[in-house]
């Protein structure tokens, strides 16, 4: 562990899968995540879960948790908003089975006028859903600390973390250095050396413990500009050069909390190694 003091340097939740994130001051670890992360999803009609792989301008529809609703806003301004709470009416909407990689799940439709403004936008005909609130997506058990551990429509994971100092180092290979948010971390971390959180096995924040299981294996949506949904080589060309594992660039840690409680920007981290 570096004797500089590691701390907490962004947190970002993603509302829905492959729409942009939003940044926050502190943020509540609950057992699928961070509250609200992932907990909903764009769908085709047949409920096939879709990302920016298939649909790059998803990287352009901006989230905003208002006191009472998730507002979705496009490129060109228009808005819809679902309400947060899951009242009456959500549970009485339509449940669908949509599939998240090997996983079934179940969710709740969150209506047609949410489905209209994104189908028209990404020009593909689409549900917005959301993960039911009983439903557990159970982690692969090769990874997880107990057969109770979930996690919501994220990849595979509940929570994702990054050093700085490990984008900085992939910056200094590139030609035209990259933001944090190519790789769509939920926690960043400041004051280790590069990919010094490979060699983590867990890390506490005030009384938040997290166990880093897992390295992050990187696809195509780290190449894709997330302000203009253009894609490029990188950075996936330079880092297959040294961060290749198994024929897979690896790179941030996925990890599983094992208790709740609130993370702010700027708490210290505490790091227990392999």
């Amino acid at each position: 562990m570096s004797s500089t003091a590691l701390t907490i340097t962004s947190l970002t939740i993603y509302p829905v899968k492959s729409l942009a994130g939003i940044s926050l001051n502190s943020a509540k670890l609950e057992n699928r995540g961070f509250k609200y992360d992932r907990e909903w999803m764009v769908v085709t009609e047949g409920g096939q879960f879709l990302t920016q792989r298939e649909l790059a301008p998803m990287a352009l529809i901006q989230t905003a948790i208002l006191e009472h609703s998730l507002r979705l806003t496009m490129p060109l301004g228009d808005s819809v908003e679902v309400p947060l709470s899951i009242d009456k009416a959500q549970a009485d909407a339509k449940v669908m089975t949509v599939k998240v990689w090997n996983d079934t799940c179940q969710a709740i439709d969150q209506g047609d006028e949410a489905a209209d403004l994104l189908s028209r936008n990404l020009e593909k005909k689409v549900r917005l859903v959301r993960m039911e609130p009983s439903f557990k997506r159970i982690v692969d058990q090769k990874y997880a600390n107990s057969p109770d551990n979930v996690v919501s429509f994220a990849d595979g994971f509940p929570v994702l973390v990054i050093s700085d100092e490990s984008l900085a180092e992939l910056n200094r290979r590139l030609e035209y250095p990259l933001p944090m948010n190519r790789f769509r971390p939920n926690i960043t971390i400041g004051g280790s050396a590069p990919f010094a959180e490979d060699s983590w096995s867990e890390i506490t924040i005030d009384n938040v413990k997290l166990s880093l299981v897992k390295p992050c294996a990187r696809c195509q949506i780290t190449t894709i500009d997330q302000d203009t949904a253009e894609a490029s080589q990188e950075p996936l060309k330079t880092l297959s050069f040294f961060r290749k594992v198994k024929g897979k660039v690896m790179f941030g840690q996925n990890a599983i909390p094992q208790n709740n409680g609130e993370i702010r920007l700027g708490d210290t981290v505490l790091v227990k190694a392999k």
